[in-house]
């Protein structure tokens, strides 16, 4: 009998979750039909861009990071909680940490990237990142302690200006009221550089009426427990701080870098319009990871939308390649950019359309649920949104 194609998907984030989803869209022989294996260190999956609504405790964990084994109930897609220790190109296969190795035909990075924590002194043992669930917990305890505390106030600094900076501040800013004293610490002379106007200009309006602190043209120079040393045009100052959070700059998984392959200076394998490792293209690479430029020759940014819309080209190519058909060149499409600005606040700019405020925050709540990984997820969570101000009425 022939073997089975092998598909093995390292990372179980939009780009490699959603991937492997695609796999099963597709008209496969039963001949041709691989073994899908998804492996990630996590068990659950984490619907990124949502995260910071659990800060102000509008939605609950299950709703953004539902278990791998639940989303993949029903499908033929084994996954494997493990971390990654190495990948043999050779011999194709993936070592394991605490499990045994797995071989592969196809193989998918799409293990997304870390945040740094070593670019200043103090960062890792002081400071906490916004990536994963585990931030998002270690966060709430840090708040529970400093509500409960006899402070009169609470000085929070959140050091990078980007999409993730502005939304943690409106969010922390809201949650804390006038115990609060947020600022933002941002290494360029404005915030959200590379966003559309409209998003910037509302962003900075939000922020004001937040009474959220923005130090531009600031480097951080050391973070200690109750400290955070700031740095603006050669002066250096020392300024009291509970609780510093780190949302700058993502560096390529270890094991990524480590592997014999074209990188770029950032760590990033470097793959044809097609997602593939040119010198190896039974390899495809895509999100963080990963330096794209699209069929336009555009190079894409390391974005959860660009890692969305990259996992529909990687899995129609992965059938392509396993029957022998034509593969296709990734086409990025931008459809704009959202945030949220606060409970029931954002924006949203792109393809002709400007929204903010209420109207934007449930475009942006639609737009990422029909983006959910399964319509039983979806449905689940649909549902619980509209049950909730049902449910909130009669409670009051």
């Amino acid at each position: 009998m022939t073997q089975s194609p092998r598909i093995c998907i390292l990372g179980g984030g939009f780009g490699g979750l959603y991937t492997a989803l695609k796999l099963l869209q597709f008209p496969w022989n039963k001949s041709e039909r691989p073994e899908i294996t998804l492996v990630d260190q996590r068990d659950r999956f984490l619907f990124l861009p949502l995260l910071y609504e659990l800060v102000t405790g509008e939605l609950e964990t299950w709703e953004i990071a539902p278990p791998y084994t639940e989303l993949l109930a029903n499908t033929p897609i084994r996954f494997c909680q493990a971390e990654v220790a190495g990948i043999d190109l050779n011999t194709k296969t993936v070592q394991l940490k605490d499990a045994p190795e797995l071989a592969y035909d196809y193989l998918v990075l799409a293990m997304g990237g870390e945040t740094p924590l070593d670019l200043a002194p103090g960062v890792a043992e002081h400071a906490i990142p916004f990536r994963s669930i585990a931030d998002a917990y270690r966060l709430e305890e840090k708040l529970r302690l400093l509500e409960a505390s006899n402070l009169d106030k609470i000085r929070v600094a959140i050091v990078g200006g980007g999409y993730s900076g502005i939304e943690l501040a409106c969010k922390l800013a809201e949650r804390l009221g006038d115990r609060g004293r947020v600022r933002i610490v941002e290494a360029a002379e404005q915030i959200l550089r590379s966003s559309p106007e409209f998003n910037r200009e509302t962003a900075d309006k939000a922020l004001s009426d937040r009474k959220v602190w923005i130090d531009l043209e600031t480097q951080v120079r050391e973070v200690t427990a109750d400290s955070i040393a700031l740095e603006y045009r050669g002066q250096v100052d020392v300024i009291p701080v509970e609780l510093v959070m780190w949302t700058v700059g993502t560096k390529v998984a270890q094991v990524v870098q480590d592997l014999p392959l074209p990188h770029n200076s950032r760590g990033q394998v470097i793959v044809n319009s097609m997602l593939q490792i040119p010198e190896h293209p039974e390899i495809f690479a895509l999100g963080d990871l990963a330096e794209c430029q699209d069929a336009e020759g555009q190079r894409v940014p390391a974005t959860a939308q660009v890692a969305f819309q990259q996992a529909d080209y990687a899995g129609w190519n992965l059938w392509s390649a396993i029957i022998q058909r034509p593969l296709l060149p990734f086409r990025y499409q931008a459809l704009g950019e959202m945030m949220t600005l606060g409970t029931d606040h954002a924006t949203l700019a792109g393809m002709g359309v400007k929204l903010e405020g209420p109207l934007a925050h449930v475009a942006r709540r639609l737009i990422y649920l029909y983006r959910m990984p399964t319509l039983d997820h979806q449905i689940k969570v649909g549902l619980n949104w509209i049950a909730q101000p049902i449910r909130e009425l009669l409670s009051s």
